[in-house]
């Protein structure tokens, strides 16, 4: 009754979740252009999923995993959602298609058959016993249709675990708004990003819901651990107050889904700046052909280095101007980091170490 009435409240008076405004990127995340300033990197058309294949990086593009040699590692029947290797070298694809498949070592399938569809899978990683941890964002819409999910302001995600060897799945977590990233942690409770909510909690026993990062300044997506302790978390789309107002207007934003199509809509994206339909363009972001300083964006790029307790220790980003948006994935080997960054179709590696200013 109290949350009722707090929510009321918060709505008539903006404020609380009602709220428009986005919090700064400032200290960790003060804005720099790392990524923007990185050499050319390596072609791909919708990069993802990063992982370690045989002591070398990997990563899903399209339907294929496709190793930093250029080799095709494994190919699919439907775009890869989701991506996970065990230490003995089983690889855990899920697809587009709601299949998710189980190979070996030498890439022979044995996939069980499993007891609940594990469909529109977004993140997955290995736990410690060997089994499966996976996110599945939505029950409505899959992982390519995530602006449409964030519009209808959906919390059916679930996280949930997956025997590889029985084909049992349990349910960890319900109703949770896009989870979007997963990792096990040294004492086996997991931590999860749930993008819609803007914030990472960790599951403990009896589905306890921890918040360990709140009020991230964007939609968080992948984690993985860092080689020196801690984990990355790639941000894949920011929040900016025009798409928290439009979030807080149904009438609006019900009219804009049903008579706009979905690349024009006042909604985050991978890339942006790309078409002159898109809805924040021209003055509104450039003055006398000068890019505003404080113009909203549709996407930016932004991976954060978390320590061992969840707080953000540095970042790199492309900026409003850049073109390395939508960092999917990250992956640390040995130092150095790789990136998956949809907006440029690119896959960037650089020594986060040697540069400097983003500390």
């Amino acid at each position: 009754m109290i949350g009722a009435i707090t929510s009321m409240l918060d709505n008539f008076l903006g404020r609380g979740s009602a709220a428009v405004t986005v919090p700064p990127m400032d200290g960790a995340l003060k804005p720099n252009n790392s990524l923007e300033g990185l050499p050319p990197g390596i072609a791909a058309k919708a990069p993802g999923n990063l992982v370690q294949i045989d002591g070398a990086p990997a990563w899903s593009d399209g339907a294929d995993v496709v190793s930093s040699s250029g080799t095709v590692v494994l190919t699919v029947g439907a775009p890869i959602t989701a991506l996970a290797v065990r230490n003995d070298g089983v690889i855990a694809v899920a697809a587009l298609n709601g299949v998710l498949s189980i190979f070996d070592k030498d890439r022979n399938d044995i996939t069980p058959a499993w007891t609940r569809r594990p469909d529109h899978v977004t993140a997955m990683s290995f736990g410690s016993k060997g089994e499966i941890l996976f996110c599945v964002g939505s029950e409505t819409n899959d992982p390519e249709n995530w602006p449409k999910d964030l519009m209808e302001k959906n919390a059916s995600g679930w996280v949930g675990a997956a025997s590889v060897e029985t084909g049992d799945i349990f349910v960890l977590a319900t109703d949770m708004a896009y989870p979007s990233g997963i990792v096990q942690l040294p004492d086996d409770t997991v931590l999860v990003s749930e993008a819609w909510v803007s914030h990472l909690i960790v599951l403990g026993p009896g589905a306890k819901r921890t918040i360990v990062l709140d009020e991230i300044p964007g939609y968080p997506g992948h984690l993985s651990k860092s080689s020196g302790g801690g984990y990355w978390l790639s941000v894949f789309a920011p929040r900016n107050p025009l798409i928290e107002f439009v979030l807080r207007e149904p009438g609006y934003r019900s009219a804009m889904m049903r008579e706009v199509p979905q690349e024009f809509w006042v909604a985050p994206a991978y890339a942006s700046g790309e078409s002159f339909l898109e809805p924040l363009q021209g003055g509104a972001l450039k003055q006398m052909g000068i890019l505003k300083p404080w113009a909203p964006s549709r996407s930016y790029g932004l991976v954060v280095q978390l320590d061992g307790d969840f707080i953000p220790m540095r970042s790199f980003h492309s900026r409003t101007g850049g073109r390395r948006h939508g960092v999917t994935s990250a992956l640390d080997i040995g130092g150095t980091l790789w990136l998956t960054s949809r907006g440029a179709s690119e896959v960037l590696t650089f020594l986060p170490d040697e540069k400097g200013e983003s500390r």
